[in-house]
């Protein structure tokens, strides 16, 4: 299913080449990699959501389409209004861990940079009960990617 869904990927990947979105039919996707559309769901839930830096649109029913829109790393606040909302008031390791690539993917954080955010929001960073991480996690996330833009917006990167 992994090889299945990464071909998924990179076909949608490849038809966002020449712009910032694209708009698919999940059906005629389904059809065209001969599965089901619950498959193509999947893709779209966890390869391209907001975390890693994309939006989905979507509409229902016979001209139902899907819009997959690219967000912008632009400093225009679009990007990080998306990325704190997403965090909210809590977050698993591996959605935080999603969004900060995504930072080093858009070439707002270093190699390092990104690796130090990962350490600070690690499961075993945070020293608390299981049920107060997640909420700890969201805070210390949501301080990181306020100052990521701060940064980007003051010439630091």
């Amino acid at each position: 299913m992994a090889q299945l869904s990464d071909a998924i990927e990179r076909f949608i990947k490849d038809l966002m080449q020449e712009g910032a979105q694209v708009e698919v039919k999940r059906n005629e996707l389904a059809q065209h990699f001969g599965c089901a559309p619950s498959q193509i769901n999947y893709v779209l839930a966890t390869r391209f959501s907001v975390d890693h830096g994309y939006v989905i649109e979507s509409r229902r029913g016979g001209g139902g389409y899907v819009r997959i829109v690219r967000m912008h790393s632009s400093p225009d606040g679009n990007l990080l209004s998306a990325l704190l909302n997403r965090v909210g008031s809590e977050i698993s390791e591996e959605a935080a861990a999603a969004i900060i690539t995504h930072l080093y993917d858009c070439k707002l954080v270093t190699v390092n940079e990104a690796r130090i955010m990962r350490a600070a929001v690690a499961q075993n960073a945070l020293a608390l009960p299981v049920n107060a991480k997640n909420v700890l996690r969201a805070a210390v996330l949501r301080n990181m990617l306020t100052q990521v833009f701060k940064n980007y917006e003051g010439g630091d990167h």
